[in-house]
């Protein structure tokens, strides 16, 4: 589960691209871990999520399993970042 995924109330932060990293807590595989990213990358992560049809914590699992299958995986938070800038460039990260 994603805690307080409202960032839209949070004064500022929905407004610039420039906002400050906000940490949410989420379940991955039945365990909790804390991912801090911009909230342009939250909100660009709900919008793929609901795209897919899937909870954004399915997604952040999907993610998750796909980084620890390369040789040298990146953070989690990173592997977000990364998975949602190359989703529209490469069909195999948006399926």
């Amino acid at each position: 589960m994603v805690q307080d995924e409202g960032i839209e109330g949070e004064p500022g932060l929905a407004e610039t691209p420039f906002a400050p990293p906000v940490k949410r807590s989420v379940t991955i595989a039945g365990h909790q871990t804390a991912i801090s990213l911009e909230p342009i990358f939250w909100q660009a992560l709900r919008a793929s999520a609901a795209r897919k049809g899937v909870p954004v914590n399915a997604l952040i699992a999907q993610i998750d399993l796909a980084r620890l299958a390369v040789s040298d995986p990146p953070n989690l938070a990173s592997a977000i970042r990364c998975w949602l800038f190359a989703a529209p460039k490469n069909n195999n990260y948006s399926q």
